[in-house]
C-alpha cells in the first residue's frame, strides 16, 4: 500500500481513498480483515490503468459511450418476486393496446419499488405522519399520487394526498445499467480520477440556416477551443437546426442538407477539434423526422451525409439520449419541457422553498423519474419505448435543452442544468464532468 501510494506525491490521501474504494467493490472481499493477495489484485489493475493511459494518452475517444434511446433495453418491476427483469425479444414501434396500459403499469410499478426502499415505508409504525417529499413540483395530470402516506394500517397507507414519490439518494439507487453502455469497471473508474481536465462543450438551437447570427458564431466558438491547451473531449449540437419547423410545409431540405455541409467543413477546418473531439448531434422537437412522438429517431442520412464525409467520427443519435463518462451517466433531452409543464400544471407549486419554475421542473422529473411526465394528448409517447424516458437509476447528470434563459441546480447529487438558445441569446455551455462544474457563456 505504501509503495502505491508514493507514487502520487501531494495526493496521497485520494491515492488511498481510491484504494479503499475500490476494496470495497471487490465481491472477494468477504471480511473486514484485509489480507495481502486482495490489495495486490487491486494495485496491480491500478497500475495497469495508469500505464494504458501512459501509452495512449488521447484514450478520451473509448471513454465516452454514446445509447441510442432506441437501443436501451427494457426492463420491468416484477411486485412479487421483487427484481427488474428484462424484455426478452424486439418491440415494435407501433404496440398494441395493451402496451398503452402497461406504460402507465411500469410506470407506476417504477415508483413503487423506490417507494418501498425508502426507510420512512419499510418500518412497520402505526398512526406514523411522514412526510417524504418537498412540495415544490409541478403537478400534472399524470403525477402520479404518492407523497404525504397520513396513516399507516398494518403496514400498508390507508390515505394519501396529491403530491410525488420521495426521490431516493443517488448513492442509494439500485445497482442496474439499464442503458448497458458499460458496467462498472476498476479501470474507468481509475481513469475517471485522472479525467479532470475533460470537458464537454453544449449547444441548443443552432439554426444552420441563419448565416450572419449563428455560423458566424459558431465559428467564433470553434476557433476559442481549438486554441485551448486541451481541447473539449465532446461537442453536443442539440436541434432545432433550422429556424422554421420541418414540417409538411418545409420545402428547403436541400438546402439544410448543404448548411450541414458548411458546418462539416468548418469543424474540419479545426484540425485539433476535429482529430481529438467527438461531435453528437441530437434532433430538437421540430426537427424532420417521421412525427413529433417521442423517443425522436435520429436525423435521417440525407441531412448528415455531407457532413459526415468531412467529420467521419459524428455521432447522429436520437432524442433523448444517453453518454457515458466513464462510470458516469448523462442523459440529454432536447424539449421546450418548462413551457409545457406550466401550460399542464394544474396546481401552481408551492413558493415556500423556492420561486424558481426550473427547479420546481427539475424536482418534479426527477420524483416522477420521467423526462416528460405529461398526458398522452399533450405529449404523444411511443408506448413500447417509454422506458427510454424513465430515470431511474437516476443519472449523474440531465441536460434540458430548453429556450427559457440558462440555469443549472443541482438536487440530491443530481446535476442538472439548461444550456440555453444558442441562436436566440448565443449562449452554450461547458460542462466537466469530473467535478460536476457547469461554466456558462455567451458571445
Amino acid at each position: 500500500i505504501l509503495s502505491f501510494v508514493n507514487r502520487f506525491q501531494d495526493a496521497e490521501d485520494e491515492a488511498i481513498d481510491l484504494l479503499l474504494d475500490q476494496l470495497d467493490h471487490q465481491s472477494s472481499v468477504k471480511s473486514s480483515i484485509i489480507d495481502k493477495e486482495a490489495v495486490h489484485q487491486v494495485v496491480s489493475l491500478l497500475l495497469d490503468a495508469e500505464a494504458a493511459e501512459e501509452e495512449s494518452p488521447s484514450s478520451s475517444h473509448s471513454s465516452i459511450r454514446v445509447v441510442d434511446a432506441f437501443l436501451i433495453p427494457k426492463f420491468r418491476y416484477d411486485p412479487i418476486k421483487k427484481h427488474f427483469f428484462q424484455h426478452a425479444g424486439s418491440l415494435p414501434i407501433h404496440g398494441e393496446a395493451s402496451a398503452k396500459a402497461a406504460l402507465y403499469r411500469d410506470r407506476l410499478l417504477l415508483l413503487f419499488q423506490r417507494v418501498s426502499r425508502d426507510q420512512h415505508f419499510i418500518k412497520p409504525a402505526f398512526d406514523t405522519d411522514v412526510d417524504t417529499s418537498p412540495s415544490c413540483q409541478l403537478s400534472t395530470i399524470q403525477s402520479l399520487v404518492g407523497q404525504r402516506g397520513r396513516r399507516w394500517v398494518m403496514g400498508v397507507i390507508s390515505q394519501l394526498e396529491d403530491g410525488h414519490f420521495y426521490l431516493e439518494d443517488l448513492t442509494a439507487a439500485v445497482e442496474i445499467d439499464f442503458s448497458k453502455a458499460i458496467s462498472f469497471d476498476l479501470i474507468a473508474y481509475y481513469l475517471e480520477k485522472r479525467a479532470v481536465n475533460d470537458m464537454f462543450v453544449i449547444l441548443s438551437d443552432i439554426w444552420l440556416d441563419n448565416e450572419q447570427k449563428v455560423m458566424e458564431k459558431l465559428e467564433t466558438v470553434l476557433n476559442g477551443f481549438e486554441n485551448v491547451e486541451i481541447v473539449p473531449s465532446l461537442f453536443v449540437f442539440m436541434g432545432d437546426f433550422c429556424s422554421h419547423p420541418c414540417n409538411l410545409s418545409f420545402h428547403s431540405f436541400s438546402s439544410l442538407r448543404s448548411q450541414f455541409g458548411k458546418l462539416g467543413r468548418m469543424i474540419e477546418a479545426h484540425p485539433r477539434l476535429k482529430e481529438q473531439s467527438k461531435f453528437l448531434f441530437i434532433p430538437g422537437p421540430n426537427d424532420t423526422g417521421p412525427s413529433t412522438v417521442l423517443p425522436r429517431c435520429a436525423l435521417p442520412k440525407y441531412l448528415t451525409e455531407e457532413l459526415q464525409k468531412h467529420v467521419p467520427n459524428a455521432i447522429f443519435s436520437s432524442n433523448p439520449c444517453r453518454v457515458k463518462f466513464y462510470t458516469q451517466e448523462m442523459v440529454f433531452f432536447r424539449q421546450d419541457l418548462l413551457y409545457r409543464m406550466r401550460r399542464s400544471c394544474l396546481i401552481p407549486p408551492s413558493t415556500e422553498e423556492t420561486d424558481d419554475p426550473f427547479e420546481h421542473l427539475v424536482a418534479t422529473i426527477t420524483h416522477q423519474s420521467h423526462l416528460c411526465p405529461l398526458p398522452l394528448f399533450v405529449q404523444p409517447i411511443i408506448w413500447n419505448y417509454d422506458h427510454c424516458l424513465h430515470l431511474y437509476p437516476t443519472p449523474h447528470t440531465i441536460v434540458l435543452g430548453d429556450r427559457s434563459e440558462q440555469k443549472a441546480f443541482k438536487y440530491t447529487g443530481i446535476t442538472c442544468f439548461n444550456p440555453g438558445s444558442f441562436s436566440d441569446d448565443s449562449t452554450f455551455v461547458a460542462y466537466r464532468p469530473c467535478t460536476q462544474e457547469v461554466e456558462f457563456s455567451a458571445l
